[in-house]
């Protein structure tokens, strides 16, 4: 079965900037298409195609990354294809001084045919950093482009977001890490029930990974993950529900055989058609790879 890996991340920060790994030591090196490959290459088969979802370096520094991925896909590096790219903008940034802004930094971006998608962390924002006016709008303005915005926001913000995504109808959503829940400490609600909420749009899709983090990372047990995974399905139906790693930010927790296989255990009783789509055209869809 040919797989698209909705989310993966290559940085190196000998070449740019990412502050927030300066409290993850342990993923603080390069990692590169040949380091993913040899990860993949674990579960057997041919490698994914992957979607690249941008890394929060330094915001000036976004344009370069997405300069560094196109160089490794014209040296075709193992091999692996990316689909797509999943780029930052800073969606707060309006006009900006002098007429630049927004319109204009998705001009460039909008050079590559790779990119397929816009992200702009909401996770780490105080309470109703997305619902204020400029981000609102900003997000209007990439649906508009014809590109799909990627929200990666915790468990306690997801109302936020339901209200964000009511303001922005024409805008293709895709929610990471399932929302971020609390289950570390084995809560379900309130997050089920905004995670209801959010569904309740069908612009809205939802990137079955980073659970694995979310969980103990020292000693997760994947029938603390079942739950959380279910109600995501029960919520997105299968043909709203796609694959994705969080590779390398997944090695925190385990290796990427690790959460395949419980992703490939957890669809087996799913139909042919529903585990390909979840598993690749789910996320071709919604991403127009």
């Amino acid at each position: 079965m040919r797989i698209v890996d909705a989310h993966v991340h290559f940085w190196d920060p000998a070449e740019l900037d990412y502050p927030w790994l300066a409290a993850l030591p342990s993923i603080r090196r390069a990692f590169r298409p040949s380091d993913y490959a040899a990860a993949a290459r674990e579960v057997g088969g041919s490698l994914p195609q992957v979607v690249f979802v941008e890394a929060n370096c330094r915001p000036e520094q976004a344009r370069r990354e997405v300069q560094r991925v196109e160089r490794m896909v014209r040296e075709g590096e193992e091999d692996l294809c990316v689909a797509g790219i999943v780029a930052f903008a800073d969606l707060t940034q309006g006009s900006g001084a002098g007429g630049w802004g927004l319109e204009q930094t998705l001009d460039g971006l909008s050079r590559s045919p790779k990119v397929k998608g816009i992200r702009h962390n909401i996770q780490g924002q105080p309470a109703g950093f997305c619902l204020q006016p400029a981000f609102v709008l900003g997000v209007q303005t990439v649906g508009r482009r014809g590109l799909t915005f990627d929200l990666c926001a915790t468990h306690d913000q997801l109302r936020d977001v339901a209200d964000l995504v009511r303001q922005c109808p024409d805008t293709r959503f895709v929610l990471d890490h399932c929302g971020k829940p609390a289950i570390r400490t084995g809560r379900l609600e309130p997050w089920r029930s905004d995670m209801a909420r959010l569904a309740a749009h069908e612009n809205v899709c939802c990137k079955l990974s980073g659970l694995l983090t979310e969980a103990e990372p020292a000693g997760w047990r994947e029938q603390e993950l079942v739950p959380y995974a279910t109600a995501v399905v029960e919520c997105f139906g299968t043909e709203r529900v796609m694959y994705g790693s969080d590779w390398p930010v997944l090695t925190l927790a385990g290796r990427y055989c690790d959460w395949y296989g419980f992703t490939d255990r957890f669809t087996a009783g799913w139909s042919a058609a529903e585990r390909t789509g979840f598993f690749a055209d789910n996320a071709k869809r919604v991403y127009r790879l």
